[in-house]
């Protein structure tokens, strides 16, 4: 038993991994209306050459294969591997946080996030078929007591991120995308309506900063778009994982 319990956290270390190669899948596939289950087998995006299963492990295959397709020597994107190992880092930072077997809730919708972080920065979209089935799944998690979050505090953190996220993009005149308004309802469903709030707060602070600093290498002007998916995604992941503490920092500080 010993040994099952110091074996699982790199298990889940690696399910982590694999579960971040279908997600390159989905970030290739999803934006160009593409299915996510066929073709089965991945294949180079520059030669379309069906991938085999020595050619497509997680990290190792880019390493050994120098960062380019075997076959057409095309260099292949090095989001490939970040984003394995993103996702192999969620699952276990999930899994030390909130054990077996809820570890796999939070790190699947953490996961939804890392897909929607890519397909916003390459297409400036969120897909409505992860933000839209996230609300439902969010609420319904909720409801059962599967994530500690009281089902009225989940239905008010979608319904209140998503109004003021229209609000905001009513005011501002398209300033802020549809795809925002149902991505932070669907963290509210999933973490309620404070930690809703501090995710907003964090990917706004996050936003500017980042903004300022490519104004200042003159990567932006003012007035360049820059998707706010990833931000919100960051916050809500922080908010997950600290946001008790930081709201209890706030409280302290403000009372």
């Amino acid at each position: 038993m010993d040994l099952f319990h110091c074996a699982l956290p790199q298990f889940v270390f690696v399910l982590g991994l694999c579960v971040g190669s279908f997600c390159n899948v989905a970030i290739y596939r999803l934006p160009n209306g593409g299915s996510v289950f066929y073709p089965i087998r991945s294949f180079c995006p520059n030669c379309k050459e069906s991938l085999p299963a020595h050619l497509n492990i997680p990290l190792l295959s880019y390493v050994l294969l120098l960062g380019k397709c075997d076959f057409c020597k095309a260099p292949i994107s090095i989001r490939y591997p970040i984003v394995e190992l993103a996702v192999g880092l969620i699952f276990l930072a999930a899994y030390n946080q909130y054990g077996l077997p809820y570890f796999f809730i939070h790190a699947a919708w953490l996961t939804s996030l890392v897909v929607i972080t890519a397909i916003d920065l390459d297409h400036q979209i969120i897909p409505d078929v992860i933000s839209l089935p996230g609300i439902v799944i969010g609420l319904a998690l909720s409801l059962f007591g599967l994530i500690p979050v009281p089902f009225l505090e989940s239905v008010a953190g979608a319904f209140l991120g998503g109004a003021i996220f229209f609000i905001i993009a009513f005011a501002s005149r398209g300033g802020m995308g549809g795809g925002d308004i149902k991505l932070i309802a669907m963290i509210g469903s999933f973490l309620g309506w404070q930690k809703m709030l501090l995710t907003i707060f964090i990917s706004s602070l996050s936003g500017s900063v980042i903004g300022l600093i490519l104004m200042a290498l003159g990567k932006k002007g003012r007035k360049s778009k820059i998707p706010y998916g990833p931000f919100l995604a960051l916050g809500g992941a922080i908010a997950l994982f600290w946001g008790d503490w930081l709201i209890e920092l706030y409280l302290y500080f403000t009372f």
